[in-house]
């Protein structure tokens, strides 16, 4: 750990800079620029919310905020995930020809992710204002949740982009199991309350996102402390398998400009 600790601090300001170099490259060519990155999660929780509202009929309170929290953490998740399977491939020409810690290509994509996800809490924000909600202390509490967030995120990523370099079907395997999580993580619904008890209490404890969505809409909406031995849990075994990541991306880096 001593090792990564010394890479982090060493390429932080590299990771950085890549981070906006990437955001800038993203909406270059548009004519509405950064506006993109608030109108694309909009339209996204509008349409949504139609089909649910309308539909399916879902009642649950303060709806829109409720949907935008759940899309939020999401589209953050499924982006660095599926991102992470090939991203040592799609960058070989750094890869092959200078010496990067690879992890650091995936903490780039973490910052740049984690960038556009603040301005949707922006948008989190401006709906709770809307909506009325109450401020209260266990709002702090999205800071934990947060932090459970990239560390799970991280720890997954550094796992698939370790087998993306061997696998070359893990792409495929990723994106089917990101749909089917999609649906399971309860975006749209109450997991708890949907799924009949004791079933809906296991089925958030077990799915890490369900958890981080469920315990976000609790701090942020209702007001309500979520549960911390859970997230505390989750972000122990994040940092666990973080650290698993991290040895075997070391232990294999080397080899990896001699596969790609």
């Amino acid at each position: 750990m001593k090792r990564f600790v010394k890479d982090v601090q060493k390429y932080y300001k590299y990771s950085i800079y890549s981070a906006k170099s990437y955001l800038k490259s993203e909406v270059a060519n548009s004519h509405l620029n950064w506006l993109w990155w608030i109108l694309d999660p909009l339209c996204f929780m509008f349409i949504y919310a139609f089909i649910f509202t309308v539909v399916f009929a879902a009642k649950e309170q303060a709806f829109l905020a409720f949907i935008f929290v759940g899309l939020t953490i999401w589209q953050f998740f499924e982006r660095c995930i599926s991102q992470s399977v090939r991203l040592v491939k799609n960058n070989k020409a750094i890869v092959t020809k200078v010496y990067l810690p690879k992890f650091v290509l995936l903490f780039v994509r973490l910052l740049k992710n984690g960038f556009q996800m603040m301005i949707s809490f922006a948008i989190v924000a401006a709906l709770m204002i809307f909506y009325k909600v109450p401020i209260t202390l266990n709002m702090l509490y999205i800071i934990l949740v947060l932090v459970t967030l990239f560390v799970i995120t991280f720890a997954a990523g550094t796992i698939l982009m370790h087998f993306g370099v061997y696998v070359e079907d893990l792409a495929n395997v990723v994106k089917i199991s990101l749909r089917l999580l999609f649906y399971m993580t309860g975006i749209f619904y109450n997991v708890a309350a949907r799924i009949p008890s004791p079933y809906g209490w296991w089925a958030v404890r077990i799915n890490p996102l369900a958890l981080l969505l469920e315990s976000a809409r609790k701090c942020l909406l209702y007001g309500q402390a979520p549960n911390v031995k859970w997230l505390g849990a989750w972000l122990v075994a994040g940092l666990l398998v973080s650290a698993l990541g991290i040895r075997t991306i070391y232990k294999n880096e080397n080899s990896y400009a001699k596969v790609i």
